[in-house]
């Protein structure tokens, strides 16, 4: 079943770059092409940890590629990435977005404060954006990318494909950038996991 908003869409045609073209933030220039945009998916294939998805890889191994956890909450690190950083906040428990104990969304805000600013005490990192994706995994989750001071094309929504872009750091400077959030994060909770707990 699709809906207006459905309907009136040019499927399988490419809709024009122009609106972004040329914008502060837009990280491509030149002859930029969209692809054409896919007839809708109904029923929705399953996320990670739905059923008849995937396992939920947070439930299957919790604290894999943790830098930081509590009693609550454990906070993720995949790999050197083009930013100085890019974590994943995660509840220890399954919980979706809708079904969130209310004492633990009351511990949401403080923990998006808390991990933004750990972020930013990163050498040469000027802002925190953070945001909330939720079609790879049913598990909740709020990602957290560090935008390197000074570097004003990297602001707003494109931040993500400037991650993409950008040359990997440095593996050391990763685990130094890892351990850093993870020991901020500790001077109030839980303690730094991984490869944020070797000194």
């Amino acid at each position: 079943m699709t809906s207006p908003f459905h309907s009136r869409l040019p499927y399988g045609e490419r809709v024009p770059a122009d609106p972004l073209l040329g914008r502060p933030f837009f990280p491509f220039d030149g002859d930029v092409q969209v692809v054409p945009l896919a007839e809708p998916v109904i029923p929705e294939p399953p996320r990670a940890g739905e059923p008849g998805g995937q396992d939920c890889p947070t439930c299957v191994a919790p604290e894999q590629q943790a830098i930081w956890g509590d009693e609550q909450w454990l906070l993720k690190a995949f790999e050197p990435t083009g930013l100085p950083i890019v974590t994943l906040l995660v509840p220890r428990e399954h919980y979706r977005l809708d079904n969130l104990p209310p004492a633990l969304t009351a511990t949401l805000g403080p923990m998006i404060q808390r991990v933004a600013g750990a972020v930013r005490e990163i050498e040469g990192v000027g802002r925190t954006h953070f945001n909330r994706w939720g079609d790879g995994s049913e598990h909740f989750h709020v990602w957290f990318l560090a935008r390197p001071l000074g570097m004003m094309q990297l602001r707003g929504a494109m931040i993500a494909a400037w991650d993409d872009l950008l040359p990997r750091i440095p593996t050391e400077e990763f685990a130094a950038n890892a351990r850093t959030v993870a020991r901020s994060l500790a001077t109030i909770s839980g303690e730094p996991l991984g490869i944020a707990s070797a000194s």
